[in-house]
Protein backbone atom coordinates (compact mmCIF):
# COMPACT_ATOMS: atom_id res chain seq x y z
CA UNK A 1 0.00 0.00 0.00
CA UNK A 2 2.75 2.56 0.90
CA UNK A 3 5.52 3.75 -1.70
CA UNK A 4 8.55 4.91 -1.70
CA UNK A 5 9.92 8.55 -3.55
CA UNK A 6 11.98 7.58 -6.58
CA UNK A 7 15.54 8.40 -5.79
CA UNK A 8 18.30 9.00 -8.10
CA UNK A 9 20.35 6.27 -6.80
CA UNK A 10 19.17 2.60 -7.04
CA UNK A 11 17.33 1.44 -3.92
CA UNK A 12 19.62 -1.20 -1.88
CA UNK A 13 18.49 -4.50 -0.45
CA UNK A 14 19.42 -3.25 2.97
CA UNK A 15 17.44 0.23 2.24
CA UNK A 16 14.18 -1.93 1.14
CA UNK A 17 14.21 -3.28 4.08
CA UNK A 18 14.53 -0.26 6.03
CA UNK A 19 11.42 0.87 4.34
CA UNK A 20 9.74 -2.46 4.96
CA UNK A 21 10.62 -1.72 9.12
CA UNK A 22 9.49 1.15 9.42
CA UNK A 23 6.23 0.74 7.78
CA UNK A 24 6.02 -2.46 9.95
CA UNK A 25 6.27 0.03 13.40
CA UNK A 26 4.46 2.78 12.29
CA UNK A 27 1.44 0.06 11.31
CA UNK A 28 1.27 -0.64 15.22
CA UNK A 29 0.22 3.18 15.90
CA UNK A 30 -2.93 3.74 16.12
CA UNK A 31 -5.53 6.93 16.06
CA UNK A 32 -6.96 5.87 19.70
CA UNK A 33 -10.56 6.87 18.51
CA UNK A 34 -10.94 5.08 15.76
CA UNK A 35 -8.50 2.04 16.85
CA UNK A 36 -7.00 2.05 13.56
CA UNK A 37 -3.37 2.36 12.22
CA UNK A 38 -2.13 5.64 11.32
CA UNK A 39 -0.54 4.16 8.09
CA UNK A 40 -3.39 2.51 6.63
CA UNK A 41 -5.50 5.51 7.71
CA UNK A 42 -2.95 7.57 5.19
CA UNK A 43 -2.30 9.76 8.08
CA UNK A 44 1.22 10.12 7.92
CA UNK A 45 2.58 12.74 4.44
CA UNK A 46 6.48 11.98 4.59
CA UNK A 47 9.31 10.57 6.41
CA UNK A 48 12.43 11.75 5.35
CA UNK A 49 15.71 9.72 6.71
CA UNK A 50 19.09 11.81 7.31
CA UNK A 51 21.32 8.93 8.11
CA UNK A 52 20.19 8.26 11.66
CA UNK A 53 17.45 10.82 12.06
CA UNK A 54 14.08 10.29 10.83
CA UNK A 55 11.45 13.23 10.34
CA UNK A 56 8.29 11.73 10.04
CA UNK A 57 5.04 14.49 8.60
CA UNK A 58 1.96 13.53 9.37
CA UNK A 59 -2.03 15.59 8.99
CA UNK A 60 -5.01 14.41 10.85
CA UNK A 61 -8.59 14.74 9.24
CA UNK A 62 -9.18 17.91 10.46
CA UNK A 63 -7.40 20.98 12.65
CA UNK A 64 -9.56 20.67 15.81
CA UNK A 65 -8.82 16.79 16.20
CA UNK A 66 -8.55 16.29 19.95
CA UNK A 67 -4.78 17.36 20.97
CA UNK A 68 -4.92 14.34 23.46
CA UNK A 69 -5.26 12.13 20.37
CA UNK A 70 -2.74 13.90 18.53
CA UNK A 71 -0.45 13.94 20.86
CA UNK A 72 -0.39 10.13 21.35
CA UNK A 73 0.03 9.75 18.25
CA UNK A 74 2.88 11.56 17.34
CA UNK A 75 4.57 10.16 20.92
CA UNK A 76 3.97 6.88 19.74
CA UNK A 77 5.38 7.57 16.14
CA UNK A 78 8.40 8.82 17.49
CA UNK A 79 9.23 5.62 20.02
CA UNK A 80 8.31 3.42 17.53
CA UNK A 81 10.59 4.81 15.10
CA UNK A 82 13.51 4.95 17.63
CA UNK A 83 13.07 1.37 18.51
CA UNK A 84 14.92 0.36 14.95
CA UNK A 85 18.28 0.04 15.75
CA UNK A 86 19.31 2.14 12.23
CA UNK A 87 17.16 5.22 13.54
CA UNK A 88 18.92 7.36 16.32
CA UNK A 89 16.14 10.22 16.45
CA UNK A 90 12.62 10.76 15.16
CA UNK A 91 11.33 14.35 14.48
CA UNK A 92 7.86 14.51 14.64
CA UNK A 93 5.95 17.40 12.39
CA UNK A 94 2.52 17.54 12.86
CA UNK A 95 1.03 19.57 10.08
CA UNK A 96 -2.24 21.54 9.65
CA UNK A 97 -3.67 21.46 13.16
CA UNK A 98 -4.60 24.24 15.82
CA UNK A 99 -2.07 23.25 18.00
CA UNK A 100 0.80 21.65 15.98
CA UNK A 101 3.02 24.41 17.85
CA UNK A 102 2.65 23.25 21.17
CA UNK A 103 2.82 19.27 20.08
CA UNK A 104 5.63 19.58 17.77
CA UNK A 105 7.89 21.27 19.87
CA UNK A 106 6.51 19.22 23.60
CA UNK A 107 6.85 16.02 21.71
CA UNK A 108 10.33 16.37 20.24
CA UNK A 109 11.54 18.14 23.27
CA UNK A 110 10.31 15.39 24.98
CA UNK A 111 8.05 17.05 27.08
CA UNK A 112 5.06 15.81 29.47
CA UNK A 113 1.63 16.41 27.69
CA UNK A 114 0.93 18.70 30.79
CA UNK A 115 3.91 21.10 30.48
CA UNK A 116 3.24 21.45 26.88
CA UNK A 117 -0.47 21.90 27.49
CA UNK A 118 -0.82 23.18 31.24
CA UNK A 119 -4.26 24.21 31.00
CA UNK A 120 -5.67 21.10 30.13
CA UNK A 121 -8.03 18.99 31.89
CA UNK A 122 -6.41 15.93 32.97
CA UNK A 123 -3.52 14.48 31.52
CA UNK A 124 -3.15 11.77 28.65
CA UNK A 125 -2.19 8.65 30.82
CA UNK A 126 -5.88 8.35 31.99
CA UNK A 127 -7.22 9.04 28.80
CA UNK A 128 -4.73 6.68 27.07
CA UNK A 129 -5.84 3.56 29.70
CA UNK A 130 -9.76 4.01 28.82
CA UNK A 131 -9.13 4.78 24.83
CA UNK A 132 -6.27 0.88 25.15
CA UNK A 133 -9.51 -0.99 27.48
CA UNK A 134 -12.25 -0.19 24.95
CA UNK A 135 -10.07 -0.99 21.64
CA UNK A 136 -9.33 -4.73 23.41
CA UNK A 137 -12.90 -5.17 24.42
CA UNK A 138 -13.74 -4.12 20.72
CA UNK A 139 -10.84 -6.42 19.22
CA UNK A 140 -11.87 -9.25 21.55
CA UNK A 141 -15.33 -8.95 20.12
CA UNK A 142 -14.39 -9.17 16.51
CA UNK A 143 -12.18 -11.87 17.05
CA UNK A 144 -14.81 -14.20 19.43
CA UNK A 145 -17.15 -13.58 16.43
CA UNK A 146 -14.62 -14.86 13.85
CA UNK A 147 -13.84 -18.04 16.52
CA UNK A 148 -18.00 -18.75 16.61
CA UNK A 149 -18.21 -18.18 12.97
CA UNK A 150 -15.21 -20.78 12.74
CA UNK A 151 -17.65 -23.15 14.79
CA UNK A 152 -16.15 -22.90 18.29
CA UNK A 153 -18.55 -22.93 21.12
CA UNK A 154 -18.14 -20.60 23.78
CA UNK A 155 -17.27 -23.49 26.41
CA UNK A 156 -14.02 -23.78 23.86
CA UNK A 157 -13.56 -20.08 23.34
CA UNK A 158 -13.42 -19.28 26.99
CA UNK A 159 -10.80 -22.23 27.94
CA UNK A 160 -8.46 -20.52 25.07
CA UNK A 161 -4.77 -19.82 25.76
CA UNK A 162 -2.33 -17.98 23.89
CA UNK A 163 -0.68 -21.08 23.44
CA UNK A 164 -3.47 -22.52 21.56
CA UNK A 165 -2.55 -19.72 18.76
CA UNK A 166 -0.70 -20.70 15.83
CA UNK A 167 0.33 -18.18 13.32
CA UNK A 168 2.60 -18.69 10.61
CA UNK A 169 5.89 -17.45 11.03
CA UNK A 170 6.44 -17.09 7.61
CA UNK A 171 3.51 -14.97 6.68
CA UNK A 172 2.21 -11.61 8.15
CA UNK A 173 -0.79 -12.04 10.27
CA UNK A 174 -1.72 -8.47 8.85
CA UNK A 175 -1.81 -9.84 5.27
CA UNK A 176 -5.25 -10.64 3.64
CA UNK A 177 -5.86 -14.05 3.82
CA UNK A 178 -3.44 -14.62 6.42
CA UNK A 179 -4.71 -17.46 8.49
CA UNK A 180 -4.12 -18.88 12.04
CA UNK A 181 -4.53 -22.33 13.66
CA UNK A 182 -6.49 -22.99 16.77
CA UNK A 183 -5.59 -25.96 18.65
CA UNK A 184 -8.54 -27.63 20.29
CA UNK A 185 -8.71 -31.05 22.33
CA UNK A 186 -5.61 -30.66 23.67
CA UNK A 187 -4.03 -29.97 20.38
CA UNK A 188 -5.71 -33.45 18.52
CA UNK A 189 -7.14 -31.36 16.21
CA UNK A 190 -7.51 -27.54 15.36
CA UNK A 191 -9.31 -25.09 13.66
CA UNK A 192 -8.39 -22.84 10.46
CA UNK A 193 -9.63 -18.67 10.93
CA UNK A 194 -8.24 -15.52 9.92
CA UNK A 195 -5.37 -14.25 11.25
CA UNK A 196 -5.59 -10.84 11.39
CA UNK A 197 -8.11 -10.11 14.13
CA UNK A 198 -6.55 -12.79 16.85
CA UNK A 199 -3.19 -11.37 16.18
CA UNK A 200 -4.79 -7.39 16.70
CA UNK A 201 -6.34 -8.60 19.86
CA UNK A 202 -3.44 -10.24 21.09
CA UNK A 203 -1.19 -7.61 20.82
CA UNK A 204 -3.60 -5.05 22.18
CA UNK A 205 -4.21 -7.39 25.27
CA UNK A 206 -0.33 -7.66 25.86
CA UNK A 207 -0.36 -3.60 25.52
CA UNK A 208 -2.19 -3.29 28.67
CA UNK A 209 -0.58 -5.99 30.35
CA UNK A 210 -3.04 -9.36 29.75
CA UNK A 211 -2.21 -12.83 28.24
CA UNK A 212 1.39 -12.12 28.41
CA UNK A 213 1.54 -15.97 29.65
CA UNK A 214 1.09 -18.56 27.19
CA UNK A 215 -1.05 -20.11 30.03
CA UNK A 216 -3.25 -17.05 31.08
CA UNK A 217 -6.57 -16.57 29.91
CA UNK A 218 -7.14 -15.58 26.23
CA UNK A 219 -10.08 -13.80 26.47
CA UNK A 220 -11.06 -11.56 29.58
CA UNK A 221 -14.39 -9.69 30.64
CA UNK A 222 -14.35 -6.25 30.61
CA UNK A 223 -12.76 -5.93 34.19
CA UNK A 224 -10.09 -8.59 33.27
CA UNK A 225 -11.05 -11.49 34.83
CA UNK A 226 -11.63 -14.76 33.04
CA UNK A 227 -15.10 -15.29 31.59
CA UNK A 228 -17.32 -17.68 32.87
CA UNK A 229 -19.04 -19.90 30.38
CA UNK A 230 -22.31 -18.27 32.17
CA UNK A 231 -21.42 -15.14 31.37
CA UNK A 232 -20.33 -15.49 27.71
CA UNK A 233 -23.32 -14.09 26.18
CA UNK A 234 -23.30 -11.18 28.66
CA UNK A 235 -19.50 -10.20 28.48
CA UNK A 236 -20.40 -10.36 24.51
CA UNK A 237 -22.74 -7.92 24.25
CA UNK A 238 -20.50 -5.75 26.14
CA UNK A 239 -17.99 -6.28 23.52
CA UNK A 240 -19.90 -5.34 21.03
CA UNK A 241 -21.21 -2.65 22.64
CA UNK A 242 -17.57 -1.14 22.83
CA UNK A 243 -17.52 -1.74 19.45
CA UNK A 244 -20.12 -0.08 18.17
CA UNK A 245 -18.88 2.86 20.56
CA UNK A 246 -15.30 2.81 18.59
CA UNK A 247 -16.98 3.00 15.05
CA UNK A 248 -19.74 5.32 15.90
CA UNK A 249 -17.09 7.88 18.30
CA UNK A 250 -14.90 8.07 15.27
CA UNK A 251 -17.64 8.23 12.00
CA UNK A 252 -16.87 11.60 11.66
CA UNK A 253 -13.00 11.90 11.49
CA UNK A 254 -13.32 8.72 9.21
CA UNK A 255 -15.84 10.16 6.88
CA UNK A 256 -13.32 13.37 7.02
CA UNK A 257 -10.12 11.41 6.66
CA UNK A 258 -11.66 9.73 3.54
CA UNK A 259 -12.64 13.11 1.86
CA UNK A 260 -8.94 14.00 2.71
CA UNK A 261 -7.73 10.85 1.25
CA UNK A 262 -9.41 11.43 -2.09
CA UNK A 263 -7.62 14.34 -3.02
CA UNK A 264 -4.28 12.48 -2.55
CA UNK A 265 -2.87 11.13 -5.61
CA UNK A 266 -0.73 8.76 -3.44
CA UNK A 267 -1.83 5.68 -1.19
CA UNK A 268 0.83 6.06 1.08
CA UNK A 269 3.55 7.64 3.14
CA UNK A 270 6.72 8.57 1.16
CA UNK A 271 10.19 7.81 2.19
CA UNK A 272 12.73 9.70 1.01
CA UNK A 273 16.54 8.82 1.54
CA UNK A 274 18.68 12.29 2.25
CA UNK A 275 21.69 12.86 -0.52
Amino acid sequence: MSQTAPSNRPESEETAGLHDRIRARLDRVTDPELDESILELGYIDAIELDERTATLRFTLPTAWCSPAFAWMMAVDARDELESLPEIGEARIELRDHMHEREINEGVNGRLPFADAFPDADGEVRSVRATLDDKARLSRQYLAVERLLAAGLSPEQIVALTPADLRFDPDVDPRMDGARASIALGDGAFSVSVPARPLDRYLRKARDVGHATSDDDPLFLTPEGEPIEVEAFELVRRRGRLARTNVTGQGGVCDALNEQRRAKLDRDGPVIVEAD
